[in-house]
């Protein structure tokens, strides 16, 4: 069933952003580049954790950037109650992070952001970044993400080889789990399975349903975690 969020996006709304920094230098540089670009649209700002979540749901963006190392309340706390909340469902959370292995990124992926940025993303990728978590899609950097959530899977709290989650997937849709994993997209699932990109769109939101995961993202930790792929693969 498509929701009312999807069908404003699929006809043609702009995508509404929230933006939650601590830093109001970085949040009207944020906001600067997004007022110039077509489909986009700042709908507010918050400097600290608890002001991003009342923004949310004052404005119910479609996306949050999101900082992390906030006063009051960090951006984790945030995303956490953010992505926890079925009544925001629709509403996917990007962190923004200084250093590409800042621990709290790991945090933040098991809270249900939909990926994550460096502040010193170029203007063209952030957009792209924009885009794709608003039609919960394609993860921005899919590299990148591999690389995060393979050393996450490595540390004490993952549970690498416990397949239970998976019993209720299709051998077919556990195929499609492990290149979701991998970072494809829907396009280069189709052509590793040998299907149409709109039947592994198709398999990607059943197994969302099925494994009641926010996103792709959320679909990527579930890989590694039970073990269908293993860093490095």
């Amino acid at each position: 069933m498509t929701s009312d969020h999807d069908a404003a996006l699929d006809a043609g709304r702009d995508i509404r952003v929230l933006l939650v920094d601590d830093q109001e230098l970085v949040r009207r540089g944020f906001a600067a580049l997004l007022a110039n670009e077509p489909g986009i649209e700042v709908v507010g700002e918050a400097e600290d954790g608890a002001q991003g979540i009342a923004e949310t749901w004052r404005t119910r963006p479609d996306v949050v950037l999101m900082d992390i190392r906030m006063p009051r309340m960090d951006g984790l706390d945030a995303t956490r109650a953010i992505c926890g909340d079925d009544r925001l469902r629709t509403t996917k959370v990007l962190v923004l992070t200084t250093f590409a292995l800042d621990e709290y990124v790991y945090e933040a992926l098991r809270a249900g952001a939909s990926g994550f940025l460096l502040k010193d993303t170029p203007p063209r990728l952030l957009l792209e970044a924009i885009r794709a978590a608003a039609e919960g899609d394609v993860l921005i950097s899919p590299a990148m993400t591999r690389r995060l959530v393979a050393d996450l899977v490595r540390r004490p709290v993952s549970r690498p080889g416990d397949p239970g989650p998976l019993d209720v997937l299709s051998e077919r849709e556990r195929e499609v789990l492990a290149e979701v994993a991998r970072g494809k997209t829907n396009a280069e699932i189709g052509a590793a399975l040998f299907m149409s990109p709109l039947t592994a769109k198709t398999h990607v939101s059943r197994i969302l349903g099925k494994l009641n995961a926010r996103d792709r993202a959320q679909l990527v930790v579930i890989g590694y975690e039970t073990g269908l792929v293993s860093p490095g693969e």
